[in-house]
Formats: C-alpha cells, structure tokens, sequence
C-alpha cells in the first residue's frame, strides 16, 4: 500500500469506524458462535503473496465480525466499561503513526514530558494531595502511564518487597534475600480482584485475604487483627491493596481506617480503583478518597469510563525512589546526557519500552473538558439508578447489595440455581451481555452501564428482556410467572392515616407524565389545596401567569376526570384544569389592537371574566359588518360544550321575570332592559358568589373595574331615567371588547352567528325564564356580575 492507495482506504476506514458505532445497536452485542469457528474458515499459513487490500477487508466482514463481542454498544452490561471516543481514537491514529518509544526523556522528549503534563492535570481533577504530582523537579511523587491496573499493582506490591527486604536485610546482614522473602506477608480484601492474587503470586510472597463485612468493605479492626496475629508467628507485613470500587459490587474499603493501620505497621498501602477511580473527578463522590493522603500508590483506568482507548491506566506514587531501586537498570546504550534531570520512564515500570499513549489522555481531557467528563459520569449513574428502582420494583427479584455508581448486582429470589440459569439463557439468545459475581455463597448478575451511548430507552429494553427470559425460567420450572414468591399486594394506607403518622408529610398528586397513574408522594414543598381555596390560589398567580393552553385529547379527558372525581387535587392540577377549559370553552385570543387596548386601561378582570358557558335558549344578534377582521372569527358550528361543576354556583338572589336583551356589535356591548314595572336595584355585586368561592382580595380587585363600570353604567341610566320621567325602565349595559362580547353571546346562544347582517335595530324580547336562565349562566361562569330585578 502506497501513500495514494492509503489516502483512500485510510478515509473508507474512518467512514468504517463511524458508520460502526453511530449504528452499533443493529449489532448482537453478543456473537453466537463457538470455540475453532474461525480455525475453519481462514487457511493455516499465511498467504505467500500480497493479497489486496479490499480482499483482507472483505475476510474482515466476513469472518471477523461475525466472532467480535460490540464492547461499546448500549446492551453491553459484563465486566466494567471498555470506552473509547472519537478524540481517543485519533490520538491512536496520530500515536500509531508517529510510533515514538517513550522509555527516556532521549528517546522522545514530547512524549515523556506530555506524559507529566497530563498526569498532574489528571491527578488535580481527582483532587489527589499534591505529594502524588510532579509540578517541581526536585517533587519525590509523581505519576506514570501504565499498561492495565493489575500491572499497576504488580509494581507496587515489588517496589513494597524491594524496600521492605532492605529493611531486612540491614536489621540481619546474615541472612539472604531468599530467607527473608519467606517472612514477608501481605494483605487484601476478600473482595479484592484477581490481579491482587495474582501479583502475590508472581512477586513469591504470602498473601492474606481479610474478611469483609456485610458491605463487602474492608474494615481497619479485622486488617489489624490479621497483621498482629501474623506478627506473633514471625512474619512481617509489607504491603496492603485497598480496593475502591470492588469487581463484584463496587464496595469501597475504608480507606482512612485502613491507611492508619499501615501506618503504625510501616506497611505500603496501594489503592486500587480500576473502575471507580474515574468517579472522583465528580465532587459529590470524594467522600470514598479519605484517607487517600496515608496511600503510598494510587492507581485507575482511565480506558474503563473516562473514554480512553485501552491501554491505560493512571499511575500516581509518593515516593517514586522506590520504583527506580526496583526497576532501574543503567546500560550504556540507555544513558543521555540528560539523565537526572528529567524522569526517565523505564525506571518506572516493569517492561523497558512504552507507547505514546499520552497523546490520546491529553486529547479527550482537551475534547470533553472536566464539565463535558463529570457530565458522562453522571448519566452512567443516573441510568443505573434507574435499572435499579425497575428492579426493586418486580419482587421476584433482589439486589443483595447496595448499588454504587453505574453497576447494579441483582438476582432471581430463591435458589442460585435460577440465577444461573436466567443468565445462561440471556447471554445464548445475545441480545444484552453480563457476567455474574459471587459473595459470600450468593450468585448475582452484575448489571454495569457501559456506554456512553446508553440511553434510557436501552435500559427499559434491556430490563423487558431481562423480565421476559425470567418469566419464561419460572413458568417452566414452577408453573407460573411468579414461580415460587409468593406476591404481597401492597397495602392502601389513606391521606388521613400518613398525615397521622406524620403530622409535616406534604403531598401532591401528581399527573404529569401519567395522568392516568396517579402517585402521592411526599413533598414538604406542595400542599393539598382545599377546593374552597383553589379560585383564590389561582387568582393570586394570574397576574404572573401567561395562560398559553394547548388543546388535545389527553388534556380534554384529564380535565373532565379532574372535575367528575370528587377528590381533592394539588394547585397545579387545578392550573391545569384552569388551561383545559380555556381550550374547552374556546376562549378566544386578543388581537394586538386588543392587547394594546388592554396595556392601555383594561383590567385583568376584563379579561378574564368573560368566559363562557353553555345555555339553552336565542337571542337577536345586531352584527356590525366593519368589524375587525384581526380579530378571532367564530366558526359557523359551535364546538361541543361542558358546563364546568367544579365553578358551579346558584345564584338565588337573581330574579328577572321579563327583560329585552340587545346586542351592539358595533360598540361591543350588552343592553339588558327590564319591561314593564321591573328596575334594576341600586347596587349590582357579586357578593354571593364570593362568598360560595371565597374569592380573595386579588379576584375582587381584578373585577373593580368591571364592577365600577356596571355601576356607572347603572347611575347613567337612571338619570336618564329620571329626565324622561315617562320611562320607568333601567337598563344594565355590558361592555368588552368585540371578540370577547361575540363569543360569550356565541355560547349563550342557540346557534352560531348567522351570516346574514341583521337590522341595526332589530330588538326581540324573549321569555322570562330563558333570560333568567341565560343570565344565570353568565353569572355562574364569570363572576363579575349579579344584578336585583325590583318590583
């Protein structure tokens, strides 16, 4: 491949990489193939001459991927996360073709420097204590990039041996290393990943496993009880590893009574926090870092969550003089001029040349940002909060230990045998993948959120498979979906036995998001509103609310559930209630000449008091045909009416026995005229309605105006009336503005209005009891107004 060929097929492979994880959901996240399958389908030696390359990328398709586990997709939940990211990924490329080998400062200065660089960027976000940086050159801490964590730990268990057989052997200088090596002991968790076992193996020393306690924790008393124990036999304790975030549950040792305890014994203390290490960039999780201070070597995977290809992980010693007594090695053909002065990282680990892997760590801090990071932290275990409340809420299952960050472990109540079983048969069908843990004899799924890519539908997916192949195990083995658990139905404890309980508990009900599943949940912040106090509540936030109702079916069939249901309901449903009927009564909008109109001198009462409601009986409409047409147009059929019980208020001291009702569209405004020896009473109120709603100070001074206008209106006719002499009739004018005045006679109205433009001054007198009844209607709806008819 040639620099053009590879131009070409170096950009069809981004396009390659892209395409896979935009889509990596389409894949089975685990394959269903077995041992030798891929033995069978590539040749046995490899090709005598060169293959092209669309051919190698066609075997990849077709032989490769058919075998690969999709360790980044969503339905990925086994072991711990494996992220990479798109800055990753490039820094991989750059490094790749770059190939520097980072062993000495001579071999790439870039390399060895950047490495510092973004060690101690790395090592502030997690608010390590500043012995661990290297910031000044004569700093004895500092950290290193190392290939795997269980590598991490194998080079400090041997920096350990190293100063404590010195130790040794300048306290016996009879003795040889061999003999002594033979004394030493060291310790860990129960709980404590395999690596641990397999550094003790390898660095030939004891290794004492401390029983954890009912949190899977190591605790400082049962590791001091070991080591004294110990101490009487002759041996000599080294090296403890405190692990933070275990493999099975994610339990966090007790770091500060752990770190004491190796003090006063001259132990090393390691701290292995593979996985949870990256959780410290989060403040609100620094609580499991006391105790961090006594630590002589702290270690994590950034490759695990924070986005960074494997391999690396982060590294961090107090002393790093201990690494180079253990790994240091001087030939000739390594020495530099400038050794000494810069860190020469092949004294720091156990294998002599090292990648760029740097480059990649400093690109994702630089591409996410320590915002862009602590916000992925907290989606991964935001989403396993969520898995965990779905499970807690099926009692067929159990989670045996508490959920720490973004892994859950849970389990099939009853015998492990179930458990066994429901995660055989999810991993054969491939479409989620986990792998199980086991502490102190029970089994248990672990359940980790792995990808970045996870959303909450993924979890909702993943948990409907999970309850499906469960129920199909217990049908089979028991009969029943609910196998052998028996279901308890939860008791129904009333409002008045929890507030008895607990005299402070505030509740609301709440409808958003499930109007139709409606919880109670305990909310010092809300109150139930009484009924009697709803129209006062509502006033007192009218004018700060702009009512902008959306209409839908689901709003039409909550609204009549709220006002049919003779419960009571919080003050935001009663908002919402207020909204729909403004939807369901069809009120309509101002028009901009109208809102100007109203900024100008209408109060909020004249606003919103002219709502409608329906009634059964006609009028004589005097329709003006110069009116603004910016103005909201009635449809020709009027739109299906309620009458809302919940404002439903009788009017008893309303009496009209005979009226003649005209309307002026012209001036906007409603005549009610009395006839014959009827007159309106001196005061036109709305006193019984306030007292049946107990409307507040805020309503009442919402519909002064109004109230004043009627008033005046009332004195004008009067002195009319009294200039005439003749004219014993009182009349009662209703003003609004022209869309407000149309709809409210719209609704109070047989039909809709007609499109032929009546006579101008066309009255028609209508029965008493239909004008009594109308008028009640207004009154019941609007509130503003309750006139006397005297004889």
């Amino acid at each position: 491949m040639d620099h053009t060929e590879f131009r070409v097929k170096a950009k069809e492979m981004v396009d390659y990489i892209a395409d896979y994880l935009e889509n990596i959901r389409d894949h089975r996240v685990y394959p269903g193939v077995q041992p030798g399958y891929l033995h069978k389908r590539l040749p046995t030696e490899a090709p005598q001459l060169p293959e092209k390359w669309d051919d190698i990328f066609k075997d990849v398709e077709d032989h490769i991927m058919p075998g690969i586990v999709h360790w980044q997709s969503p339905h990925m939940h086994a072991y711990f996360p494996a992220l990479t990211s798109y800055p990753s990924i490039m820094g991989e490329m750059l490094s790749s073709a770059l190939n520097v080998l980072c062993f000495t400062w001579a071999s790439s200065p870039a390399g060895t420097e950047l490495e510092t660089i973004a060690m101690n960027w790395l090592g502030k976000l997690l608010g390590l204590p500043e012995c661990f940086l290297n910031e000044k050159n004569d700093s004895p801490g500092g950290g290193v990039i190392q290939t795997t964590a269980s590598e991490a730990t194998l080079v400090s268990l041997l920096a350990a041996r190293t100063r404590a057989l010195m130790e040794l052997a300048s306290l016996n200088p009879d003795l040889q290393s061999s003999e002594l090596l033979g004394h030493l002991i060291c310790y860990c968790s129960d709980q404590a990943h395999s690596s641990v076992e397999k550094a003790g193996l390898i660095g030939l020393v004891r290794m004492r496993y401390i029983e954890s306690d009912e949190n899977q924790c190591m605790r400082g008393a049962k590791l001091e009880e070991a080591i004294l124990n110990d101490k009487a036999k002759g041996l000599v304790p080294f090296w403890v590893c405190a692990t933070l975030g275990t493999t099975g549950s994610v339990a966090f040792d007790n770091l500060r009574e752990i770190g004491e305890v190796c003090e006063k014994h001259s132990a090393w203390l390691h701290v292995d926090a593979a996985y949870a290490g990256s959780c410290f960039i989060c403040p609100e999780y620094r609580h499991w870092l006391d105790g961090v201070d006594l630590a002589d070597s702290f270690a994590f995977n950034p490759s695990k969550w924070l986005m960074v290809n494997f391999d690396c992980t982060a590294m961090w010693v107090r002393d790093s003089t201990a690494l180079h007594r253990t790994f240091n090695v001087n030939p000739i053909y390594l020495r530099h001029e400038n050794s000494g002065k810069a860190i020469d990282y092949m004294h720091w680990q156990i294998p002599l040349s090292r990648r760029f892997r740097a480059l990649k760590l400093w690109f994702v801090l630089r591409s996410y940002g320590v915002v862009g990071l602590q916000k992925h932290i907290r989606e991964s275990v935001r989403l396993a909060q969520k898995f965990e409340a779905l499970v807690l809420a099926d009692q067929r299952f159990d989670i045996p230990q508490p959920r720490n960050l973004g892994m859950v472990a849970f389990r099939l109540k009853g015998d492990n045998t179930l458990t066994e079983r429901l995660l055989k048969k999810l991993n054969g069908r491939g479409y989620i993948h986990a792998v199980p843990a086991c502490f102190k004899g029970v089994y248990v799924i672990r359940f980790t959120v792995t990808s970045q890519r996870t959303t909450n539908q993924d979890i909702l997916d993943d948990w409907n498979e999970i309850k499906k192949v469960a129920s199909e195990i217990l049908v089979d083995m028991f009969g029943s979906e609910n196998g052998n658990i028996v279901i308890h139905k939860k008791p129904r404890i009333s409002l008045k036995e929890t507030r008895e309980l607990n005299a402070t508990f505030g509740t609301s009900l709440l409808l958003a998001n499930s109007p139709m599943s409606p919880k109670i949940v305990n909310g010092t912040h809300v109150a139930i509103c009484d009924y009697e106090q709803v129209l006062s509540s509502c006033a007192q936030t009218f004018a700060q609310l702009k009512m902008e109702p959306k209409d839908s079916p689901e709003m039409r069939r909550r609204v009549r559930g709220i006002r049919m249901c003779g419960k009571k309901f919080s003050l935001d449903s009663y908002m919402d209630m207020v909204q729909g009927l403004m939807v369901e009564q069809s009120l309509p909008q101002c028009s901009e000449e109208e809102r100007d109109d109203a900024s100008n001198g209408s109060s909020p009462g004249e606003k919103s008091s002219v709502s409608t409601s329906p009634a059964t009986s006609s009028m004589t409409i005097k329709h003006d045909s110069n009116f603004d047409m910016n103005q909201l147009q009635v449809p020709a059929t009027p739109s299906r009416q309620y009458r809302s019980k919940s404002i439903d208020v009788s009017l008893a001291d309303l009496k009209l026995d005979e009226a003649t009702v005209s309307i002026d569209m012209k001036n906007n405004e409603i005549v009610i005229t009395p006839t014959g020896s009827k007159k309106i009473d001196d005061q036109v109120r709305f006193n019984a309605a306030e007292e049946k709603l107990n409307i507040g100070d805020r309503i009442n001074q919402a519909f002064e105006n109004f109230q004043s206008s009627l008033r005046d209106n009332h004195n004008e006719t009067n002195d009319k009336i009294d200039d005439k002499g003749d004219e014993s009739n009182s009349k009662l004018t209703i003003k609004g503005p022209g869309s407000y005045i149309k709809k409210l006679i719209q609704q109070f109205s047989e039909g809709p209005f007609e499109s032929d433009e009546p006579k101008p001054d066309v009255e028609k007198a209508v029965s008493t009891q239909s004008i009594k009844d109308r008028a009640d209607a207004i009154c019941k709806k609007c509130f503003h107004y309750k006139g006397k008819m005297n004889n």
